[in-house]
């Protein structure tokens, strides 16, 4: 039987969006085919479900995902009674359910409806369709016992009318008093109750949204601009010292449009990062010369400037009256909505208590998901030397909200704090260091002169080489302040990994540095590995690198079964190529006798039954293989480049392996989501890293300080 979860609530204003986008994420990370299903919508477009789609590629017909809309229902229960009414609903749920293993049910939401027990429809309509309920129970403007009492109240409501309630969740509270709500709820209830503060991102229009509303003209800004979040309202009116000191971070300036001296002075003000505003909303359908545009789009690149035509005070009005929507065109706002919603709940827990069946396939999003979920167990701190790359920052702000791992930022710190302030983002739980003129120059410097001597490194000379990002980023790593390692957005893989090499060096274990790529197909992930760092490996090396991958795999729950590729299977080649192969599989074998591995065998051979049936029938790991390992780099990068286009995988990495503290390369067209994807495999690689200890020194092997970077 299909698994149904309804979220629903007492009233209206308890933005249970935030609920319902959570627990869509967690149903997701669990479940292949997840479905949604809203009994009662109001006319006009549903913001939440587009933003599931988008999110989540949903591959449903929108046409199935509502029941009917509030008009229709009150109608037919007017005229033929709550029993058609609930039939009719049941039905068109059912036609949902059966196509999915799972279904999140979004209740009704309070607002401008003609059902006089709202409670007791959701309760009903839950108990039909055979859904466990989490009702939502909104906190905002309500002191901490009256919060408590209206949430067991709740509790009683649904659980009177026969609901299985899985859990209770109270939003919007005030900050100060999340901590007092939750102590008082704590073991009160028979199920989990969890409290999440009010988040003013969340509430906050964007400039994009007050446009919208407002029927605005954007003068100036882009679309960054308009996706900047307006956390407060500052209406110019004063002398422009005055108005300078009225200022906060994030508001949005409403001003008379022939007021250019404010204009030119909030912007001025932004540039200058004291504060960064939203943007500015000139009244009175008034705009500013052009040579006062000009100015503006040079001082400020990027904030957006919209005129309107009302006055101060009816914009005001509507201002005031304005709240955020979490939609498709507000991903950050989602972003933040995930990272409330992780930090407050108990994620696994309820996922536990929803009782999803687990999926034997493994999709992208669920390997994305999982990787997020197991960096966020256990935090830690990873540095990324491209701090003024808007691409970097970008995924740092996801990175941030999601609450990933902690992050410190490098570059020159005013340059960071402007493009940050550009893109409207708020780097604040992050750490900003400016290799240049750090503290920290001096102690690397010598340290790395320690490290080089053998090669005639002088203080004097690697205090210019300290400076260099990635120099100092790999030297935080080696110092222990910080974990791991991203870099390579705009630099090359050899810029990325030389220091590494020279720097932190292999593991005991490990001969050479290698790399593998997770190729996340529609419905498994596969790891081939080395696709971006040795061009030719000898046997050993590739022995070793095949030990490394099944290490890499399993690290991330992909249960490793090698194949040692090669144009021929089993006995049927010969050649030096095939010998190389042969002789890397029996060295495996030998050193690792618990491992499961098959080679020399043909890619079609190691990932197809049919095939295996045929040319290796005994075999334990043909036909099934995920961890592939190809004979040289030509090979495996051409391999995993035509599988990314041809087949539409997602390839995540390279995933460097075999150092002792984890350092990992972007590709230099790498995506946001590419960037949140490898920093959160770095923080899980760094989890399972051992801390630095005076019994285990920095190791000058042979092989690492060289070893060649291939780059890609």
């Amino acid at each position: 039987m299909t698994r149904s979860v309804y979220v629903t609530g007492i009233d209206r204003g308890d933005g249970r969006q935030v609920v319902e986008l959570g627990v869509m994420e967690l149903l997701t990370r669990q479940v292949d085919r997840v479905g949604v299903f809203r009994p009662l919508v109001h006319d006009g477009p549903d913001r939440l479900f587009e933003l599931l789609r988008a999110r989540y590629r949903l591959t449903q017909d929108p046409a199935t995902v509502y029941g009917m809309d509030y008009h229709e229902a009150s109608a037919l229960q007017a005229e033929q009674g709550a029993d058609e009414l609930l039939s009719q609903l049941v039905d068109r749920f059912h036609a949902v359910a059966r196509d999915y293993d799972v279904v999140l049910v979004l209740g009704t939401d309070f607002a401008d409806t003609q059902f006089p027990d709202e409670l007791a429809l959701n309760a009903r309509l839950a108990n039909e369709f055979g859904a466990s309920v989490i009702p939502v129970v909104g906190g905002r403007g309500q002191t901490a016992e009256s919060v408590r009492a209206e949430t067991r109240n709740a509790f009683r409501a649904y659980d009177g009318l026969g609901c299985d309630v899985l859990a209770m969740v109270v939003n919007r509270v005030v900050p100060a008093d999340r901590a007092e709500i939750h102590e008082r709820l704590e073991n009160r209830l028979p199920v989990p109750c969890y409290v999440l503060p009010d988040e003013p991102a969340l509430s906050a229009p964007t400039v994009a949204q007050i446009t919208h509303a407002l029927g605005g003209e954007v003068l100036l800004g882009d679309d960054s601009g308009l996706a900047r979040d307006a956390l407060n309202i500052v209406f110019g009116g004063a002398l422009l010292p005055n108005f300078l000191g009225a200022l906060t971070p994030g508001c949005l300036v409403v001003t008379p449009g022939d007021r250019a001296d404010l204009v030119v002075g909030a912007l001025a003000a932004h540039s200058a990062g004291t504060p960064p505003i939203a943007g500015l909303l000139l009244t009175l359908n008034e705009r500013p010369a052009d040579h006062i545009l000009t100015l503006a789009a040079r001082l400020a690149p990027g904030t957006p400037v919209v005129a309107v035509e009302t006055g101060s005070f009816l914009t005001a009005s509507e201002l005031f009256a304005m709240e955020g929507k979490l939609n498709a065109a507000t991903p950050r706002k989602a972003e933040t909505a995930l990272g409330l919603f992780e930090r407050y709940v108990d994620t696994g827990g309820l996922l536990k208590r929803v009782s999803a069946p687990s999926s034997s396939r493994v999709t992208p999003m669920m390997f994305e998901h999982k990787l997020l979920e197991q960096a966020r167990s256990d935090r830690r701190r990873v540095v990324l030397p491209e701090g003024t790359e808007t691409r970097v920052l970008h995924a740092a702000e996801v990175l941030l909200r999601r609450g990933v791992c902690d992050l410190t930022l490098l570059g020159p710190v005013d340059q960071i704090l402007k493009k940050a302030a550009d893109l409207g983002m708020d780097l604040g739980a992050a750490q900003l260091i400016d290799p240049q003129d750090s503290p920290l120059r001096d102690r690397f410097a010598e340290r790395y002169a320690e490290l080089r001597a053998h090669r005639g490194v002088s203080v004097e000379l690697a205090y210019d080489v300290v400076a260099d990002v990635n120099y100092f980023g790999t030297l935080m790593v080696e110092e222990g302040l910080a974990d791991g390692m991203v870099s390579g957005s705009v630099h090359s893989t050899a810029a990325t990994i030389r220091p590494a090499f020279e720097i932190i060096k292999t593991k005991p274990d490990a001969r050479i540095v290698s790399s593998v790529f997770f190729m996340c197909l529609a419905d498994k992930v596969l790891v081939y590995g080395d696709c971006a760092v040795n061009p030719d490996p000898d046997a050993e090396q590739l022995a070793d690198i095949a030990i490394q991958s099944a290490a890499t795999a399993e690290q991330f729950g992909v249960e490793a079964r090698i194949a040692m590729l090669s144009y021929s299977t089993g006995t049927s080649g010969s050649g030096a190529d095939v010998d190389k192969v042969r002789t890397a599989t029996e060295l495996v074998r030998s050193r690792r006798p618990d491992l499961r591995i098959e080679g020399p065998i043909q890619y079609d051979a190691a990932v197809e039954p049919t095939v295996a049936a045929t040319k290796l029938p005994e075999s334990e790991v043909a036909g099934q293989a995920s961890v592939l390992i190809f004979p040289d780099l030509n090979t495996g990068n051409n391999t995993y480049k035509a599988v990314q286009r041809s087949a539409g995988a997602i390839a995540v990495g390279p995933v460097l392996q075999g150092l002792r503290k984890p350092v990992n390369d972007l590709s230099r067209g790498a995506l946001v989501g590419d960037i949140v994807n490898t920093v959160a495999i770095t923080a899980i690689q760094a989890q399972s890293q051992a801390r630095p200890s005076a019994a285990d020194p920095a190791r000058d092997t042979s092989t690492t300080p060289d070893q060649k970077a291939s780059v890609q």
